[in-house]
């Protein structure tokens, strides 16, 4: 009786979750419902999944009541909706009408198109249009009129009377029930973005649009028994039961090759094997082992497409476009991955668990991450795209949710609260001030409803789904701003549905490297092989950075707390490394696992072990979980769980599993089957604590080495060719420090960096010999068509001559002109910036003249002789701190009034350790963390006036609310301290210091 039921993917109209409404349902007696989401069909499937789920479903006191199980008969489809308005619902028939369905709402999607007014005949959807008192539409067969039970009075002599037939009982379903009715009004203000009293009563749902049991709403047609009848007929030629799988099958492409499966398995094989010798030599037998294990496997689970449409995206990459990439996640576990070369993590070498990427009992898919440069990715999307059948690929989708905080201020916005009464109840400073506050506490409540109800659809970070039957059987198609078609569901459903994700993602790192290497060959006349990792990762130079913890630009490992995590650790090798990628992820910092981790490696011998079991697993890494894997070897020869359960409690610890209820129940499982083994629940609780905070952040392995991998060539570009790295790493945006860190870096390496210059310049910074010239894409206000205007120009009809040359050829306004003169870009000319200034006026005037490109005769303007102008080098520094973000030739130290530098410079701290000290630092970046007791603190960096790097500690009983005021040299008083070998200075007092003012401000 229900053909018009909204879930909460009614995007801030719907209010409940799909399995509240097949638990209500249920409850109430109801044997049949159509979900019709508003224009989407993100829980179409789920929905046929629930109904299942809770049928089947045979608990004890269910039996014991007398209660017979039964599934709810799921039927699905859209309804479709213009400006707020609804037109008409979609029901599916069939599989094949949920894919028409689909694929109507996405063609309009995709191609931006309003919906029509009329819809179009489906072969295999009914159409209901709602009822109104002056309905005359033709209806086609398939089409039907719903009626509510307040419109039945309309009825009376209508001409719909006269197609009885087509009349159907629509009671649509939005709310739980009447009190959800407000929390109905909350989303479609925050959808309207209008105040809760303005929201508009055509707008919202009535307030009886909740589920009733049948035989209450089939009383309400008694009158007209036919509605009922017919409704009836409708949902009885409904038959989704083609979705109910037992056993859950991939949905993924099935096969590689044209010619099908068997060939796929041959093509991987001769693929596989030609990349064992390339990669082992011709006789290694434990690399032929191995590779025999893995390709049983992979066959076993059909996943050799899956292996081959990856490596034909990474052949391509290579060989088509001369990209670059990185393999990385648990498909790097793989010996299989490494000899196609998706990954250049050795698994032999590091002795890697295959069964974290894939095992015979494993049911989840397994995955692949190849990262390409920032810049490259949609070159590789756009391949995908092209290569595979339209509608057989798309983009994964995600689902915030409203459990952001941030989500108090639209609640805010809508009960009308004025501005700065918002802003205090979102400051977590002011959190238990507004505890006592009765509007903060109304704000809260609505927000604890609100929290987990899903708030918008967006686009994956870089998941791709490859289809073997069209996606459009299993939702309709979004096409958000980046230009691909997307999936209206999350990963989860992916996964649920049986779809695996091929993740295209990119990273600045990858950038890096691409550039360095094309530089050296232009600026070095040197070819490099970057893959040539087994000499770097022996290299001492390389390793004596990474020990001395300043690899500033390096992918990974620059950040101030992998710099610090580097020289506590004393890391000169691969593997201390890889392990250093994994602790310093949040959970094992939080939990201590971090601090004994590096206590224990500097003292192996001292380590005591919880047991035999976690000696076993873990002496590797001292008895501490690192990676992921140690997560699944402590389940499984510590608690006794199987491989299956032990990767499945890994995957859920990590935040990748949706059932709350399945998570506990393997939890229990853990402690019963731990117990089982005669371990002590004192034993057993301890842990369980290592591993619940631990595995919810941690890094497979294989993944660590990835980025383990990608650190050591960044290193040895580094090393090698430290010039041409800088510069590499400023034209791909730099990494985790602003731009003026990496500018300084360039400058350490003795290179001459210029200022952007018309005749030298490019788009970006670029580097002949020893001298390198930043780049105007670098110039704040500079517009992009002159950014690209300006090189193009020159490298066509050769360097500028003079100002008035440059006016004419560029066609430059006035507004850009004068930026460029400030920077001092056209310094070419000999003239100084304050004569240019005054030139450029000559030529342009107060206002914009239009100046022809070409001229039949050339005329010189006439020339004034100017008075001595003055230009001062705090003045210039002040123009390049607006213009650049950062003074170039001025160093900030320069700016302060004060000459005093600090009594200790970093390069000395280590022969000051316990003593009270004087620094003078140049602030370089910050991070705030939340202690214990809901305090603050900071960490800081700076540099001193040598240019070399030490941080700070501020604790929040010698602090001030926030003791950070912006850019510019501090004077810190505190106690220098060192940990593991590091020095940092834990802070007593902190202050800014006074500069020079700007002289152009002064006058």
């Amino acid at each position: 009786m229900f053909l018009n039921v909204h879930s909460s993917y009614s995007l801030k109209y719907g209010t409940m979750d799909i399995p509240a409404i097949v638990s209500n349902a249920r409850a109430l007696g109801i044997h049949q419902m159509v979900l019709t989401d508003i224009n989407n069909s993100t829980g179409a499937i789920e929905f046929i999944r629930e109904c299942l789920k809770q049928g089947v479903t045979k608990e004890p006191d269910e039996v014991q009541k007398g209660n017979i199980p039964y599934y709810i008969k799921p039927v699905a489809g859209i309804e479709f909706r213009k400006d707020n308005q609804p037109l008409y619902i979609g029901i599916a028939k069939s599989k094949e009408g949920m894919r028409e369905l689909n694929e109507f709402l996405s063609a309009h999607n995709i191609e931006d198109i309003p919906l029509p007014s009329d819809a179009p005949v489906f072969k295999n959807a009914f159409i209901i249009y709602p009822f109104t008192k002056i309905f005359n539409r033709v209806l086609k067969p398939n089409e039907f009129v719903g009626i509510r039970s307040n419109q039945i009075n309309y009825l009376f002599k209508h001409p719909l009377l006269q197609q009885k037939e087509k009349l159907v009982v629509w009671h649509p379903v939005t709310i739980g029930n009447k009190v959800e009715h407000r929390l109905h009004e909350y989303l479609r203000a925050i959808e309207l973005n209008t105040l809760l009293s303005m929201v508009p009563e055509e707008s919202k749902c009535a307030k009886d649009e909740c589920l009733i049991p049948e035989e209450e709403l089939k009383i309400k047609f008694e009158t007209f028994p036919f509605i009922v009848e017919n409704t009836q007929k409708l949902i009885d030629a409904c038959d989704l039961s083609i979705y109910f799988e037992p056993e859950l099958k991939s949905k993924n492409r099935y096969s590689y090759c044209k010619e099908g499966e068997e060939l796929d398995k041959l093509l991987l094989r001769r693929i596989a094997y030609k990349g064992l010798e390339y990669r082992y030599g011709k006789n290694n037998p434990v690399a032929l082992e191995r590779m025999e294990k893995e390709l049983r496997i992979i066959e076993l689970k059909n996943y050799c497409a899956y292996f081959l449409i990856t490596f034909d995206i990474v052949r391509y990459a290579i060989s088509k476009c001369k990209f670059y990439h990185v393999g990385r996640g648990s498909g790097a576990n793989s010996i299989v991955a490494y000899c196609m070369r998706i990954t250049d993590v050795d698994p032999i070498d590091l002795d890697l668990y295959f069964e974290r990427f894939l095992h015979e009992k494993r049911t989840s898919p397994p995955d692949f991450d190849i990262d390409f440069a920032w810049d490259e990715r949609k070159t590789i999307q756009e391949y995908i795209f092209k290569k595979y059948p339209k509608r057989h690929v798309a983009f994964l989708g995600t689902m915030s949710t409203y459990k952001d905080r941030a989500i108090i201020r639209e609640i805010g916005k809508v009960l009308g609260l004025p501005k700065v009464e918002i802003d205090g109840f979102t400051d977590p400073a002011r959190e238990r001030e507004n505890q006592q506050n009765a509007t903060y506490q109304k704000l809260i409540a609505v927000h604890q409803h609100l929290k987990s109800k899903p708030n918008q659809r967006s686009i994956h970070a870089g998941g791709i789904l490859i289809s073997q039957e069209p996606i459009t059987y299993y939702t309709a198609l979004d096409m958000p701003p980046k230009g691909f078609p997307t999936v209206q569901w999350d990963m989860y459903e992916a996964e649920a549905i049986g779809y695996e994700k091929f993740d295209i993602l990119s990273q600045r790192g990858i950038g890096h490297i691409r550039e360095a290497v094309q530089i050296i060959k232009q600026n070095c006349d040197c070819d490099i092989d970057i893959h040539d990792f087994k000499t770097f990762k022996n290299d001492p130079k390389l390793n004596g950075i990474l020990r001395a913890g300043q690899p500033i630009g390096c992918f990974y490992i620059e950040s101030p707390a992998m710099r610090q995590l580097l020289k506590k650790l004393k890391c000169e090798d691969y593997l201390t490394l890889v392990a250093a990628s994994s602790i310093i992820r949040p959970g094992v910092a939080s939990s201590g696992m971090m601090k004994s981790f590096i206590e224990r490696y500097h003292a192996p011998d001292q380590v005591v072990y919880l047991c035999k079991e976690m000696e076993e697993q873990l002496k590797d890494t001292y008895g501490v979980m690192v990676y992921q894997e140690d997560v699944i070897k402590v389940c499984h020869y510590f608690a006794g769980l199987d491989l299956a359960d032990a990767d499945i409690l890994r995957k859920a610890m990590s935040g990748k599993y949706r059932s709350k209820l399945a998570f506990e129940e393997l939890v229990n499982k853990f402690f019963i089957s731990a117990r089982k083994q005669g371990h002590s629940e004192k034993l057993i609780t301890e842990v369980w604590r290592q591993i619940s905070s631990f595995a919810g952040y941690s890094f497979s392995k294989a993944h660590s080495a990835s980025f383990a991998v990608e650190s050591y060539q960044s290193l040895y570009l580094k090393t090698y060719y430290p010039k041409e790295f800088m510069v590499a790493v400023l034209n791909n945006y730099g990494g985790f420090y602003s731009r003026w860190v990496y500018v300084h870096e360039l400058q350490k390496t003795g290179a001459k960096v210029h200022l952007p210059c018309v005749n030298h310049s490019d788009e970006v910074v670029n580097i002949n010999g020893n001298d390198a010239y930043l780049g105007f894409i670098g110039i704040q206000g500079l517009e992009s068509k002159f950014i690209e205007t300006i090189p193009r120009e020159r490298r066509l009809n050769g360097f500028f001559k003079d100002l008035e040359e440059f006016v004419k050829r560029t066609q430059i306004t006035l507004d850009q002109a004068i930026l460029l003169i400030r920077l001092g870009a056209l310094r070419f000319t000999g003239k100084d910036k304050k004569t240019l200034l005054w030139d450029i006026y000559n030529y342009l005037g107060h206002k914009q003249k239009k100046i022809n490109a070409t001229e039949l005769f050339n005329l010189e303007h006439k020339q004034y002789v100017l008075p001595e102008l003055e230009n001062s080098e705090l003045e210039d520094a002040y123009t390049e701190l607006e213009l650049l973000g950062y003074p170039l030739n001025f160093n900030m130290f320069d700016f302060l009034k004060t000459s005093y530098r600090g009594n200790v410079m970093a390069a000395d701290m280590h022969k000051h350790i316990g003593q009270t000290v004087k620094m003078v630092g140049n602030y370089v970046c910050e991070k705030t963390v939340h202690t214990i007791k809901s305090t603050k603190m900071w960490f800081g960096t700076f540099l001193d006036a040598n240019g070399d790097f030490f941080d700070t500690t501020h604790f929040p009983d010698t602090t001030p609310i926030y003791p950070f005021k912006g850019k510019g040299c501090y004077l810190i008083l505190g106690k220098i301290v060192e940990d593991f070998g590091f020095q940092s200075v834990e802070v007593l007092k902190f202050a800014k210091l006074d500069i020079h003012m700007n002289p152009v401000a002064v006058e």
